[in-house]
C-alpha cells in the first residue's frame, strides 16, 4: 500500500470514527414553549442523549416539563408530570418540576429572625410560608444562559436575580440552575446562589415522577428506599414539631425497599392522617454531607425503570401525591389523580431558620450556596415467572 493510499485510508477511518462519535453525542436545542396569559413568551431547552433520554426544561420556573426515559425494553416514555401549556403553570400552579425557593418547604408563620431583625414573609399555605411565597422562584421567568454540548453531555444554565426584599427575603440573591444530561442516563441539577447581605437559602426541585409513565396509573406499587433512621413528625400545619423520630416499626420505615402504598393507610398512624399520606422530611443525616450520596431509590416493577437520587443535603421531603384530585390534565391528556406521582426533594429541614437544632440556612456575602442533585436512571430485568 502506498503512503497516499495509507493516508486516504487513515482519513477514512478517522472520518467514520468521528461520525460514530457524533451519532452518540448528547445534544441540546432551544425551542419556543408558548406564552403566558399576558403574552410573555416562554422558551425551553431540550437535552437529549443517544440512549433514548430527552429532557425539556422551561425558562419559567427553571423547571422540568418533560423527561423521557427508556424502560427495560428500550421504549422511552415521559415519566415527569407537567403541563402542555405554559400559561397553566401560573393559572393553576402545582410546582410541577419547578425550582422552589428562596426557601423550599415551609417556614412557620412566615417569620424568621436574622441578626436580631425579624422578617415577615407572605403566607401562602394557611398560617405558613411555602416554597418562597406566592411568587417564588417557580413563577418567575429565568434567563437562559450558557448552552453547551459535547460527546458526553448536554447542559443549560438558567439565571435569575432576586432583588432585596422580594417575597420578604433580605439580600439581592444571584441564582443559577444548571441542568446537565449525560450519556450514562444521568440528569443533574446544580443550584448556586450568592448574596450581598445575610439571608437564608434552601433550593430544590419539585419534580413529580411516575416511572410507569406520566398519567398512566398509580405509583403505589413502585418500590421506594430511603436510607434514613428517623423522620420529622409535623403539626397540623405541616411544621416539624422538633422531634427526630425513629422510623423503626412505623409506616415511615423505607430502609428496605417496599411499595409506596403498602403502609400508607396504616391504622393508628396520626401523621398519615394529618398529611393524607406521606408529606414529611426524612433525616438522611443531621448535617450536610461532603459529597452527594444516595438519598432515595425507586423501582417500578412494571416498566423496569429505576430512579436513584443523590444529594449532599441532610433532609429529603417525600410526598406521595396526596392532593392530586383529577382536576388537572397533564401533558399526555390524562387527569392526575391522588397517588399518581411521587415527589422527592433533597433539602435542608423545613422551618430550619426557627429551629436551632436543625442547623442553619444562613448565607453570607462572600459565600456561595451550592446544591447538586443527580438523578440516575437505569432498568431492572423482568421478574422470572414460576
Amino acid at each position: 500500500m502506498t503512503n497516499a493510499v495509507r493516508t486516504v485510508a487513515s482519513v477514512g477511518v478517522a472520518a467514520v470514527a468521528c461520525m460514530a462519535a457524533q451519532a452518540h453525542a448528547a445534544t441540546v436545542a432551544r425551542e419556543n414553549f408558548g406564552a403566558l396569559a399576558d403574552g410573555t413568551k416562554v422558551e425551553a431547552v431540550v437535552l437529549s442523549n443517544a440512549h433514548g433520554m430527552r429532557v425539556r426544561v422551561l425558562a419559567l420556573g427553571a423547571g422540568l416539563q418533560y423527561v423521557a426515559v427508556p424502560d427495560r425494553d428500550g421504549k422511552s416514555e415521559n415519566i415527569a408530570l407537567g403541563y402542555a401549556d405554559a400559561a397553566k403553570y401560573r393559572e393553576k400552579p402545582q410546582f410541577f418540576g419547578v425550582t422552589v425557593g428562596r426557601y423550599a418547604n415551609r417556614i412557620a408563620g412566615g417569620r424568621f429572625v436574622l441578626d436580631g431583625k425579624t422578617y415577615q414573609l407572605p403566607l401562602n399555605d394557611g398560617e405558613n410560608s411555602l416554597h418562597g411565597g406566592p411568587r417564588g422562584l417557580d413563577k418567575v421567568l429565568w434567563t437562559i444562559g450558557e448552552v453547551k454540548q459535547d460527546a458526553d453531555t448536554a447542559s443549560v444554565q438558567f439565571t435569575y436575580t432576586s432583588p432585596d426584599g422580594e417575597m420578604g427575603y433580605p439580600g439581592t440573591l444571584h441564582l443559577a440552575a444548571i441542568y446537565t444530561l449525560d450519556e450514562r442516563n444521568r440528569l443533574s441539577i446544580e443550584y448556586r446562589a450568592t448574596t450581598d447581605k445575610p439571608t437564608i437559602v434552601n433550593l430544590t426541585n419539585h419534580a413529580y415522577w411516575n416511572l410507569s409513565g406520566e398519567g398512566s396509573s398509580s405509583v403505589m406499587d413502585e418500590r421506594l428506599t430511603i436510607p434514613a433512621d428517623s423522620y420529622l413528625p409535623t403539626d397540623k400545619g405541616s411544621i416539624p414539631t422538633g422531634e427526630f423520630k425513629s422510623v423503626a416499626g412505623t409506616a415511615f420505615d423505607f430502609r428496605e425497599a417496599k411499595p409506596i402504598g403498602r403502609d400508607i393507610r396504616a391504622a393508628g398512624e396520626p401523621q398519615l392522617v394529618l398529611a393524607k399520606g406521606y408529606d414529611h422530611n426524612w433525616v438522611i443525616s443531621r448535617e450536610a454531607a461532603k459529597a452527594p450520596r444516595m438519598v432515595a431509590r425507586v423501582e417500578d416493577p412494571k416498566s423496569g425503570r429505576v430512579l436513584t437520587l443523590l444529594s449532599a443535603q441532610p433532609g429529603l421531603q417525600f410526598y406521595s401525591g396526596n392532593f392530586l384530585d383529577a382536576t388537572t390534565v397533564g401533558t399526555g391528556g390524562h387527569p392526575y389523580r391522588q397517588g399518581d406521582a411521587f415527589v422527592l426533594e433533597p433539602q435542608l429541614f423545613p422551618d430550619t431558620p426557627n429551629q436551632p437544632a436543625f442547623g442553619s440556612a444562613r448565607l453570607d456575602p462572600g459565600k456561595e450556596y451550592r446544591h447538586l442533585m443527580v438523578y440516575e436512571f437505569s432498568t431492572t430485568a423482568a421478574p422470572q415467572s414460576r
